[in-house]
């Protein structure tokens, strides 16, 4: 699982999502984050503490803001088990090798994660020079475009086609969509291989 955002539980109920074997974060902004509680029922599937992968920085807000998580409380609280894991380079999940990618989403850095040759980029407004070569050869990419106007720190509509310009996956969708972007007669104005996601989309990769 990719972040946890606030409607996270509402999403997995919609979806049948009923083990998750780890969480990655981009970035502690509330609508990536405010979720977390509710992994609490993946962690009783798993029986173990659900690792939770980011960057430090990111790490210490999810100690500072879920702190009651982090405490010794009495057995039966109903509180998440999260087992947080610093990112250094590549990991492997269950066999599955897991690429974070430097990106900044304004002055912030954030990461974005390369899994085979699917790569999700959420929130980012310039993807640095070292980590152009981690997104190449792709199949699918999943890349956060705000709106049809520039913005300080997401990429609007003509920036992100040019970052599929560039990379040339044979996929892509934009994601993290404001309501500036009408669906259907953005969809139009796209190339063939380039949609709008939505939500409850499903993907085979």
């Amino acid at each position: 699982m990719i972040d946890t955002a606030p409607e996270m539980r509402l999403q997995a109920l919609r979806e049948g999502i009923m083990s998750v074997d780890a969480v990655l974060f981009t970035h502690a902004h509330a609508d990536h984050l405010f979720g977390l509680d509710d992994t609490r029922r993946f962690s009783d599937v798993l029986q173990r503490s659900l690792p939770c992968y980011g960057m430090e920085e990111t790490l210490d807000t999810v100690r500072r803001v879920f702190g009651y998580a982090f405490r010794p409380v009495q057995s039966g609280g109903g509180l998440p088990s999260l087992d947080l894991r610093a990112t250094n380079g590549r990991f492997d999940i269950g066999g599955v090798t897991v690429t974070p990618i430097p990106v900044l989403h304004g002055a912030v850095n954030v990461l974005g994660y390369r899994i085979r040759d699917l790569a999700y980029i959420t929130d980012c407004s310039k993807i640095p020079d070292d980590s152009w070569d981690l997104l190449s050869d792709l199949d699918l990419l999943v890349l956060g475009v705000l709106r049809p106007k520039p913005h300080v720190t997401h990429f609007c509509l003509e920036q992100g086609l040019e970052v599929v310009e560039r990379l040339r996956p044979k996929q892509t969708l934009f994601t993290h969509i404001s309501h500036r972007m009408e669906h259907e007669s953005t969809n139009a104005g796209l190339p063939d291989s380039v949609r709008l996601a939505y939500d409850g989309l499903t993907v085979d990769v």
